[in-house]
């Protein structure tokens, strides 16, 4: 330090066995961030990070899939949509790390195939046992072919995983046949990082989701024109690094 010079040395500047005036370890604030985009188990190493003095995750998990659907002719079938994954965050200082913790991005749900299948459930995603998300439900293959009124009840959005915080992901939409090729299918449940597939008016497959970890968008099949439901978004882990 120069003579005269200002320093809050309790809490940014320490002294090296040498007599230089350092940085304390934890006041450089992120550094770095770590992304974990595809479905999978990962390793993170705390030793890659000698400087590393905590970590923030921001764990979301999988979106659900849409079931297909089957209609007889003049008839139809309107689906709901696929539920949302959840999300979780921990901030974690460095002495509770494990020299490694293992990454789990989950996966995507499948599309339900266009013999009635149904939707399938997003995966878990995790940081370790710091933080744990849990993937939407699949959209079910509850409605029948037919041209009478009726509904289809929605997809109940997974429960709140753990974490420093945690929120469970949103329900996919209903759905409701007016007649016999009328109707409205259920859009899919968004995420805190997706937006889920839109509903459909008219005929045809599931509706893709959008970002991370959303539900798909209900199929709707009429006149015997089988369609297939649509996969969720797959999960992300994300770990910001602060020295």
């Amino acid at each position: 330090m120069f003579p005269g010079a200002i320093a809050l040395c309790d809490e940014y500047f320490t002294t090296d066995g040498s007599g230089d005036t350092c940085l304390k370890p934890g006041t450089m604030g992120l550094r770095q961030v770590v992304t974990y985009s595809t479905a999978g188990t990962f390793s993170f190493t705390k030793a890659d990070y000698p400087w590393l003095a905590r970590v923030r995750v921001k764990v979301q998990a999988g979106g659900g899939g849409s079931a297909g659907a089957s209609a007889a002719a003049a008839e139809s079938i309107w689906r709901a949509g696929g539920a949302g994954g959840g999300y979780a965050e921990s901030l974690i200082n460095v002495a509770a790390l494990a020299a490694v913790e293992t990454v789990t991005v989950g996966a995507a749900g499948a599309a339900g195939a266009s013999t009635n299948g149904a939707g399938g459930a997003g995966g878990n995603s995790s940081f370790g046992a710091h933080a744990t998300a849990v993937g939407g439900p699949g959209g079910a293959a509850a409605m029948s072919t037919g041209s009478t009124v009726t509904t289809s009840s929605g997809t109940t959005g997974p429960a709140g995983g753990t974490g420093s915080w945690a929120i469970g992901g949103g329900a996919g939409e209903g759905a409701i046949r007016l007649g016999g090729n009328v109707g409205i299918g259920g859009a899919g449940g968004s995420s805190r990082m997706g937006h889920g597939g839109a509903s459909r008016a008219t005929a045809g497959a599931g509706i893709a989701p959008r970002g991370y970890g959303a539900g798909a968008g209900g199929a709707v099949s009429a006149n015997g024109a089988a369609q297939a439901g649509a996969a969720g978004e797959r999960g992300i882990v994300i770990v910001e690094l602060y020295g």
